[in-house]
């Protein structure tokens, strides 16, 4: 055998092979590997707006954290207030009840006062009358008497 013929026929045999290769063995490999390259890369972007979403919601965490934080602020703020304000109404009905007791005490004992010294008068004007009636147990004239005891009456 000639070294030409056999080099000539390994020759053949590889382009041969090489077509056959070329025309179906490669593009189902090929085919697998677009495959493989887009599912590769359809996770890629599912990570990636994965990752994207992630951040959002973590932002929208830390806000919504924020404004809750800022609600609980505003709500104790609102609650001091209120009961600063209940604190200073009771302070100021308290005040008012005290000085409503105060002066209905001073009126009851001025009462009390001016009854006692009408009671007072009325017993002086009684002992004045019998003194005055066992000194004047001779001359009695009672228009008279009545008048003078009125006059100490008031005098008292």
């Amino acid at each position: 055998m000639n070294l030409n013929a056999t080099l000539f026929a390994q020759l053949v045999v590889f382009f041969v092979l090489a077509l056959v290769t070329m025309k179906f063995v490669w593009p189902p490999i090929a085919k697998a590997l677009d495959e493989r390259a887009k599912k590769i890369a359809d996770g890629l972007a599912a990570a990636d707006k994965a990752k994207t979403d992630l951040a959002l919601a973590e932002k929208k965490v830390v806000d919504e954290l924020r404004k809750a934080r800022e609600s609980a602020t505003d709500v104790r703020a609102g609650a001091e207030k209120q009961a600063a304000a209940l604190i200073d109404e009771a302070r100021s009905e308290a005040a008012r009840i005290i000085a409503a007791a105060r002066e209905a005490a001073e009126q009851e004992a001025g009462a009390a006062m001016q009854k006692a010294k009408e009671g007072l008068r009325e017993q002086v004007a009684q002992l004045a009358v019998v003194g005055a009636e066992r000194i004047l147990r001779k001359e009695i004239n009672a228009q008279v008497h009545a008048d003078l005891l009125a006059n100490l009456k008031q005098e008292l």
